[in-house]
């Protein structure tokens, strides 16, 4: 029997879809109300079930990831995670500034009117008292106490029990976020916009959305440009260079949305850079895992937007806590589609949005199509990272502890 590849659609395209096709069902008059209601009873319930997992997502991701951090930090560890960390601060205090000086001028009353509209959405028909285990401040605390201490114990020689626990629970909870939840969003979403179309909001909001797309990517490249400016500026390499190595590992990042599925790909890319081999494979994999800049970029601008168009509260000292949590929150972001907003929703609460209500929906929809966007812009910057801590590692660390015996150090070679 001939083996034939089952054609597969992308998660992007099936949420496109799935908005398109929610908007056009919402606004068929002849089909019955109760017909309509089964796919928003779906969403309905989905929304209890992303409230129960989301206290258990920060326990399974947090733990470990403050776990790995903490664990064994030599001086480029530190390095490597202070400007990955410091990079994503700037880029979400960046996007924040642009999106609440730029988004007004095209989010005025009228969307706000239209996208508040109230008691004409369509109920589902029966739902489930699913509770979460315990509430999302508990797990934050719970997460950051019980990470940071599993680390300490390790240093000991110890807490390798605790450590390997969380370790698992975190790769069940990401099965759970594969197998059920991400599969799950399109259906979701669908049911959510069939409503919001059936409400008459959907066209207000989809006017609104590719805009802060636009200006969403525009900053992630201007960013991702200055990064490897700067990196040219300290190392002495051109950065137009620089830039054009980064291409292949930029469109991989695209087409995969994956982080982590780009690594090979982006070590390459640090191999034409210059990177030396040692720095490469260790830079590349981590910062895959906490350089999270372009994501950042894109929840900040899309919370921003949401904020503002149904009037609420987004002063700068509510959103730099925010963008603060999310530097730190973002580094157990499963490397798949739809990690970082996944990993982002459970602290969307601190800004006042109800991660499993209509605006957490609204979050989800603007963050996921265009994701691959912020995905490249962070695999980006790892390398722009890559290359500066190369340039330490050989001009304050190798020549330090290797005596120069008429052999100078190339981070060309290998």
């Amino acid at each position: 029997m001939e083996n034939r590849k089952k054609f597969k659609i992308g998660l992007v395209p099936k949420l496109l879809i799935a908005i398109g096709l929610g908007v056009l069902v919402g606004q068929l008059t002849f089909i019955p109300d109760f017909i309509l209601q089964i796919p928003i009873t779906f969403s309905a319930l989905f929304s209890r079930l992303l409230a129960f997992i989301i206290p258990l997502m920060i326990v399974g991701f947090v733990v470990k990831g403050i776990s790995d951090l903490t664990d064994g930090a030599g001086k480029l560890l530190g390095l490597n995670a202070l400007m990955a960390y410091s990079n994503t601060l700037i880029g979400g205090f960046i996007a924040y500034f642009l999106a609440s000086s730029l988004f007004p001028l095209f989010i005025d009353a009228s969307v706000r009117e239209t996208v508040q509209t109230e008691g004409t959405e369509l109920a589902p028909l029966f739902n489930l008292p699913l509770e979460p285990l315990f509430g999302v401040t508990s797990a934050i605390v719970f997460a950051f106490l019980f990470g940071v201490f599993i680390s300490w114990l390790r240093k000991e020689e110890k807490g390798e029990v605790m450590y390997h626990f969380f370790a698992e629970f975190g790769a069940i909870i990401s099965q759970i976020l594969s197998v059920i939840i991400i599969p799950g969003l399109p259906y979701y979403i669908f049911g959510n916009f069939l409503n919001l179309s059936y409400s008459g909001a959907v066209f207000s909001l989809l006017s609104v959305f590719w805009r802060v797309f636009i200006v969403v990517i525009a900053l992630q490249l201007l960013l991702i440009t200055i990064l490897f400016i700067l990196a040219g500026l300290y190392t002495g390499k051109n950065p137009v260079t620089l830039i054009k190595n980064q291409i292949p590992g930029y469109f991989t990042a695209l087409g995969t949305q994956s982080s982590a599925a780009t690594i090979p790909v982006n070590m390459e890319c640090a191999r034409k850079n210059g990177v030396s081999k040692e720095i490469r494979e260790f830079v590349i994999p981590l910062s895959a895992t906490i350089h999270l800049m372009g994501s950042v970029v894109t929840i900040t601008s899309c919370v921003t937007a949401v904020l503002l168009m149904f009037d609420m509260p987004h002063s700068f000292g509510m959103m730099a806590a925010f963008i603060a949590t999310l530097g730190v929150a973002l580094v157990a972001a499963p490397g798949a589609p739809g990690g970082a907003i996944m990993s982002a929703l459970p602290f969307v609460y601190m800004v006042g949005i109800d991660p499993t209500g209509t605006l957490g929906t609204l979050l989800v929809s603007l963050y996921i199509t265009q994701d691959s966007f912020g995905t490249a812009a962070n695999v980006s910057g790892d390398n722009a990272i890559a290359v500066v801590i190369d340039k330490v590692y050989e001009k304050h660390i190798l020549k330090k502890a290797v005596p120069v015996k008429g052999k100078a150090y190339s981070s060309i070679n290998n």
